[in-house]
Parts: C-alpha cells; sequence; structure tokens
C-alpha cells in the first residue's frame, strides 16, 4: 500500500491530497472546486481542493481519521 500525501498550500489556499506517488497527471474538474487527478490510464491518483478554508482563517492542523476494515 502506498502512502497518501497531504499538502496545504496557504498561498493558494489548496489542500492537495496524492493517493499514489506524485506523477504526471491529467486534471478533471468537477465543477464543485474539485480538481481530479488522473493517471495516463484514467485512474484517479489524487484530487486537488480549491478555496480549502474560508477567508480570514489559517490552518493549525488537517483532521485525519484513519479506519482499516478486515477482509
Amino acid at each position: 500500500m502506498e502512502k497518501i500525501r497531504i499538502l496545504y498550500d496557504e498561498m493558494s489556499n489548496t489542500l492537495d491530497v496524492w493517493l499514489k506517488k506524485p506523477q504526471k497527471t491529467v486534471s478533471e474538474e468537477t465543477g464543485k472546486e474539485i480538481i481530479l487527478k488522473k493517471n495516463n490510464k484514467g485512474e484517479v491518483v489524487g484530487f486537488e481542493i480549491l478555496n480549502y478554508l474560508p477567508a480570514g482563517k489559517k490552518l493549525k492542523r488537517i483532521p485525519v481519521e484513519f479506519a482499516m476494515s478486515s477482509q
């Protein structure tokens, strides 16, 4: 299983989430301020959330929930 990478860019106020190793991707806008990042096979390998925080807010930490399911 690959590491999930979460990056917040304060300058552009975007949250960038990579489900696989960052790579060259094709972007697909969803129309809800979310951009899907797809590899050359069309698989979603990440996404970007635009305008992540309301104006004037500062990020102190990103809340993350982790759960495992047994198969």
